[in-house]
């Protein structure tokens, strides 16, 4: 798999400092690619280079932040027109500029973070201004829920999630969540799937902190129509995978659920790091009646160090009728990724339902 650092290529560079050169006559392209390319560039990470471009996109600028970012809402709203979609991931070293600089003009910053945030979101280079800037920015991003465009909603949520991966962790804010929820209020019906998504990442990040208070906000949310309650139950999803019987409860699933496990099979009791494991099993009903059922799988994955971790995968849920027994096959990737290495050793398949392991077998993963 090609690394995502790789995006940023001579031709990314060249595209970028084209369009720069014909909204500002004085961006010399050639110093901005001499300084981005230089002999350590190879070494550096997807993060790295991101302060790379942002820190030779400063280097073009007067010195005078007050002035130079509006240069850069000019740059970034030509950019946007230029190709025509938004949330180009590509263009993150926009809002950097903004994190690294900006940091003492909030109000300059934030007005200009409005718009590069509809090219590329915003959502980690607001964070330093949360913990700076607290009520300031909390009073703008509430201010965004009411925007037309679905991304500046979105970052309103985004932007303030306690523990957004990749993004600097809001410590207060798992401490105490309450400055978050009127933003995720204004927002718990949003037209826009995109800005609701991450109205529920905000409330899966709070329910492992503090379950109790995403538990009530979710018995006086569910109800209210489909949208809210989609977000409901994305929201409750940590809970759910952790067997919660408060959150099973609430979307009507047992913690103690009357079914069986039957017929589990792995295709091979051995795979190679990179290939995948195949494995099949049936789900039984043994209630009297109909019931309804979360099925889950659980890989217990070897670590470094002999250490270990559990990840959850959801199948499906759905009521079944009784003595009913449903077949299902599943594969599970053993590729590494940036965001999971694999290693070799013994692993753990189990299967449950509602949150209780029915049935499980081990396999060995070895490299390849």
């Amino acid at each position: 798999m090609e690394p995502l650092k790789n995006m940023y290529n001579i031709t990314f560079v060249k595209a970028f400092t084209d369009i720069a050169e014909s909204v500002f006559p004085e961006f010399d392209g050639q110093q901005f690619s001499d300084f981005v390319f230089d002999r350590e560039w190879d070494k550096l990470e997807l993060k790295q280079r991101v302060r790379r471009l942002s820190t030779a996109l400063n280097q073009q600028m007067n010195g005078d932040f007050s002035k130079d970012v509006v240069r850069v809402r000019k740059l970034a709203q030509t950019v946007h027109n230029s190709i025509g979609k938004d949330n180009v991931f590509e263009y993150m070293f926009l809002p950097d500029y903004l994190e690294q600089y900006g940091i003492e003009h909030p109000n300059e910053a934030l007005d200009v973070m409005e718009v590069i945030t509809k090219l590329c979101s915003c959502e980690f280079a607001i964070r330093p201004f949360i913990i700076a800037h607290t009520e300031y920015t909390l009073n703008k991003m509430l201010t965004w829920t009411n925007d037309e465009h679905p991304s500046v909603r979105r970052l309103a949520s985004e932007g303030c999630r306690p523990r957004l991966p990749w993004g600097m962790a809001l410590v207060a804010f798992k401490r105490e969540p309450g400055p978050v929820l009127p933003i995720l209020e204004k927002l718990k019906s949003d037209s826009s799937e995109f800005v609701r998504k991450s109205v529920a990442n905000n409330l899966n990040d709070i329910a492992k902190d503090n379950p109790d208070l995403v538990l009530d906000i979710a018995k006086r949310w569910i109800g209210n129509n489909e949208r809210t309650n989609w977000i409901v139950k994305h929201g409750c999803r940590s809970l759910l995978k952790r067997a919660d019987a408060r959150a099973l409860a609430l979307f009507g699933l047992s913690a103690s659920p009357v079914c069986s496990i039957t017929d589990l099979k792995l295709l091979s009791a051995g795979i190679a790091i990179g290939e995948a494991l195949s494995f099949s099993f049936s789900l039984i009903n043994d209630d009297k009646e109909s019931k309804r059922f979360r099925v889950e799988y659980v890989i217990t994955y070897a670590k470094a160090n002999n250490k270990q971790s559990k990840k959850v995968f959801k199948i499906t849920e759905n009521s079944y009728a009784p003595g009913v027994s449903v077949a299902f096959k599943r594969k599970q990737s053993f590729a590494d990724m940036t965001t999971r290495r694999h290693y070799p050793g013994e692993h753990r398949l189990a299967i449950a339902v509602n949150g209780v392991e029915k049935a499980s077998a081990t396999f060995h993963v070895v490299a390849r």
